[in-house]
């Protein structure tokens, strides 16, 4: 055998060996939830999810009744100064007034033109309904959800200057495709309006339109021009918060869930629901603890309130995430 062949003999050797040693060798599989510093809370999901999904085991979920549900505001996406809802209705009110200049002596719409949200509170609830009728009602679906698009594509927060859409918490993503990946169906069960969500959530969370519980506003069908179609009323249908969480659940989903994931008082009754369930159980509450990176609040704030639900955390051991030190990123890049 001539040198050539010997050297290439040789490179072809080492090349089995290496492809040998590659295929019997272990792929470790990617570390879950790397935006999670190590710590009780990201212990605590593995466990669980170990838990549920092991074969044979006392504690196996089927595949079909592995549901999570996560509040939005304050959960998966940021809530400070106010919900992110509240700015596309102002928005929108400034958007509308030149088609209505009787707006700019009428209140509330004259303090909003105006940039005077004290003002506007001072209107109470009847005030903040009526400027969520006039921006949410009037329309199809369809016509909502494109304007809900338009926003969102131009939108930006008046503090980090970033788009709505990239303020959602980087470990919440890991943590709804870690759950997705390990058979789990995720919902959405939140306060804020269903379709307003619905618009985007698909996009931004991988949660598909469908899977949104939300407040909504009563939809009426009508004829026109020979064409059926929705129109969206001014009229409250369902308020998606505190006891109307489980209640829209049952109604949407008509399972109970076996994780629950929420930051507020707002979030309590379903956390609770979730929790008097039989089997293995799981429930987590955000803790808002980083003012630097983002915002600290949770007893004495008038959003994102956090106090009876932290107690019964505490004392029943659910999970409670702490912002500051249990989340390396807040933020997606």
């Amino acid at each position: 055998m001539n040198r050539y062949l010997k050297v290439k003999s040789a490179r072809a050797w080492w090349l089995g060996v290496l492809l040998a040693l590659i295929c019997l060798t272990p792929l470790r599989a990617a570390e879950p939830l790397p935006s999670w510093n190590d710590g009780a809370p990201k212990q605590a999901i593995i466990d669980f999810v170990a838990k549920v999904t092991a074969e044979g085991s006392a504690d196996f979920v089927p595949q079909a009744e592995r549901i999570a549900v996560f509040d939005n505001d304050g959960t998966l996406w940021s809530e400070q100064p106010m919900y992110f809802q509240a700015f596309f209705v102002l928005d929108r009110i400034k958007a509308m007034a030149p088609e209505h200049p009787e707006w700019e002596t009428t209140e509330p719409y004259a303090s909003v033109l105006k940039g005077d949200m004290s003002k506007v509170m001072e209107g109470g609830q009847a005030a903040l309904v009526e400027l969520v009728m006039t921006t949410h009602a009037g329309m199809t679906p369809d016509e909502f959800r494109r304007i809900v698009l338009d926003w969102v594509a131009t939108a930006r927060h008046p503090k980090t200057g970033r788009p709505f859409t990239r303020m959602v918490f980087q470990p919440m993503l890991e943590l709804l495709e870690y759950l997705r990946a390990n058979g789990f169906k995720t919902f959405i069960v939140s306060g804020g309006g269903i379709e307003f969500m619905r618009a985007w959530v698909q996009d931004v969370y991988g949660i598909p339109p469908e899977q949104v519980v939300g407040s909504s506003i009563r939809t009426k069908f009508e004829m026109r021009d020979g064409k059926p179609v929705l129109v969206r009323l001014p009229e409250l249908n369902f308020y998606d918060d505190k006891e109307g969480k489980p209640v829209g659940i049952n109604l949407h989903i008509g399972r109970r869930p076996i994780a629950a994931f929420g930051n507020s008082d707002g979030d309590h009754q379903m956390l609770q629901w979730t929790m008097a369930g039989d089997g293995p159980r799981f429930a987590l509450l955000v803790h808002h603890t980083d003012a630097e990176r983002e915002w600290a609040y949770d007893r004495d704030s008038h959003i994102g309130q956090l106090d009876k639900a932290l107690d019964e955390a505490r004392a029943s051991g659910w999970s409670v995430v702490d912002m500051a030190s249990d989340w390396g990123q807040i933020y997606p890049q």
